[in-house]
């Protein structure tokens, strides 16, 4: 599970990193809102920690930034124990609220929780045109039905997944999928998009789920 934390304070961030990454979680941290969403368009969270005095984008503006689009579980950090803060940050969905100072074994305990609540990394989820994604096992099934797939058509496959409706570029793609393989080029996606579609035109003849988007990239279509 990828966590992003969001605290301009240095200090209460390494701590917050180390029990984080101590309870198996994979946690990016950013000291400004702007960075987290610049961080937030690379990469696809399974939580985010907010703190909501940063310097540059109040904590619930980010979040409802980080949200557009998506649903994101959240966690607010406060240096303030004001009621109204707390009651605010409920009404715009927060999934939790923790005061300062705190625990950072505690809160890496509540983000346990709160993954746990919202279904993140246990049952498999079903998120667009019938497909279930089964995160920690690397397997995807369409309609019900498992796809035999190629490591690179897997990493492809999976990625739409993570954005459904979001168009990717190819070279964001080629980053998230083909990192590690440095002579691969961007004709390479277009060649796995094209057998990948072809496995799942095998499952259903009349579905196209994967979207071209001319000079843009590809996409995954909503339900």
């Amino acid at each position: 599970m990828r966590i992003l934390l969001v605290e301009d304070e240095s200090a209460i961030a390494d701590t917050v990193l180390y029990a984080l990454r101590a309870e198996g979680f994979e946690a990016v941290h950013c000291l400004t809102g702007g960075e987290a969403l610049r961080e937030a368009q690379r990469t696809a969270f399974d939580l985010a920690v907010l703190d909501i005095g940063l310097p540059d984008i109040g904590g619930f503006a980010l979040c409802r930034e980080l949200r557009r689009g998506r649903d994101l579980p959240v966690i607010f950090l406060t240096a303030q124990n004001a009621e109204a803060d707390r009651i605010l940050g409920l009404e715009i969905g927060a999934d939790d609220y923790v005061t300062k100072p705190f625990s950072p074994r505690e809160l890496a305990t509540r983000v346990r929780v709160v993954l746990r609540r919202a279904g993140a990394g246990s049952a498999p989820a079903e998120p667009e045109a019938g497909f279930v994604h089964d995160t920690e096992g690397k397997r995807i099934r369409f309609r019900g039905q498992a796809l035999d797939l190629t490591r690179y058509e897997y990493g492809l496959l999976a990625a739409l997944l993570q954005r459904p409706g979001a168009v990717l570029s190819r070279a964001q793609l080629m980053d998230r999928v083909w990192g590690d393989a440095l002579d691969s080029g961007d004709r390479t996606v277009d060649t796995h998009i094209k057998t990948l579609r072809a496995k799942l035109r095998e499952v259903a003849a009349d579905s196209d789920p994967i979207r071209t988007h001319r000079g843009l990239g590809y996409s995954l279509e909503h339900d």
